[in-house]
């Protein structure tokens, strides 16, 4: 890191230590200290990088697609849509109007920390929609509402990953799932069909179909964005040939494992024996490989699979021979 950043976090981590402590920060204290402040400043960069990608993204989709088509999207942002085409306000000063409820909501039912980076998401969003001039793309309905949706999911998703929303009704759909008895994209799906039902009384139900689609066309891509395209699944093998198999991921997949003990709960003859369990993470288009490789050797392998949402830190895949 910059050494004028290094001396300044040092600067920072002794304050921090000398107001919690009487005595004089020692080099012992402060070195951990200034570890943890890089740690944070490096995050808290990458995170803002992400939030602006989300931002400009999300704006070239609203101003070059659906604006200019009066076309809608489902969410806040959709709702800030219907409202521009009722009153003519800015869609800036909308979404950031639409969006606040649910940032005030998030604060209490999330953090601070979330409520902050997220207006300043959004703030940051309605200025690029309300002074940057993007060019409109297309006027194909097909298109707009594909790559509108695109380009809206992909800032969406990339804002999510910098820890922030830029679409409030994702807030609203947590604390109720937390008050009802349903899931999240049940809720979601629920206030999209209300928006989407307002847009085809206000416009038109062509218009409203269309909207369907470019909220369908953003909700993948947020999937790709936060979850990522290569999708891993966790995988864990009990067998009896427990050792046949762990070469077998080592050696033949090159794949990364775990191996830990574990007992049966259930034995025919009361008693319960110690087996090696096997985990290790493949991306899907392992997977049917792995199967038939783990039958080649068990048929009887008892196999659980489980997607991953992500993954950060270890080794996942061996290096290559050289």
């Amino acid at each position: 890191m910059n050494s004028l950043v290094s001396k300044l976090l040092i600067i920072i981590a002794r304050k921090k230590l000398e107001t919690s402590e009487t005595e004089p920060a020692s080099l012992k204290k402060v070195v951990p200290m200034v570890r943890t402040l890089q740690v944070e400043l490096s995050h808290a960069i990458k995170e803002y990088i992400f939030i602006a990608i989300g931002v400009v993204s999300a704006g070239f989709g609203l101003k070059g697609f659906l604006l200019p088509n009066r076309f809608i999207d489902g969410g806040a942002t959709g709702i800030s849509l219907l409202l521009e085409n009722l009153t003519g306000l800015s869609l800036g000063y909308l979404l950031l109007l639409v969006n606040l409820p649910f940032i005030i909501l998030g604060a209490r039912t999330f953090n601070l920390k979330f409520a902050l980076k997220s207006i300043a998401a959004i703030t940051f969003l309605a200025f690029v929609v309300h002074n940057v001039d993007y060019p409109t793309i297309t006027d194909d309905k097909l298109l707009i509402s594909v790559f509108g949706g695109f380009f809206l999911g992909f800032g969406i998703g990339m804002s999510m990953r910098g820890g922030a929303v830029i679409d409030g009704t994702e807030v609203l759909a947590l604390f109720l799932g937390r008050k009802l008895s349903m899931t999240v994209g049940d809720i979601l799906l629920l206030i999209n069909i209300i928006i989407f039902s307002f847009g085809a009384y206000i416009l038109s139900i062509e218009t409203a179909l269309y909207a369907i689609l470019t909220y369908m066309s953003a909700a993948k891509t947020v999937d790709f964005v936060v979850d990522g395209v290569e999708e891993y699944v966790g995988v864990t093998i009990i067998s009896e040939k427990h050792e046949a198999i762990r070469i077998m991921v080592t050696e033949e997949l090159r794949r990364a494992c775990t191996i830990y003990t574990g007992k049966g709960g259930y034995h025919l003859e009361g008693g319960a024996r110690e087996k090696d369990i096997i985990y290790t993470i493949v991306t899907r288009l392992e997977l049917a490989k792995m199967e038939t490789e783990i039958d080649k050797i068990d048929k009887n392998a008892f196999i659980i699979m489980g997607v991953v949402k992500d993954i950060k830190g270890g080794m996942i895949k061996k290096k290559p021979l050289k």
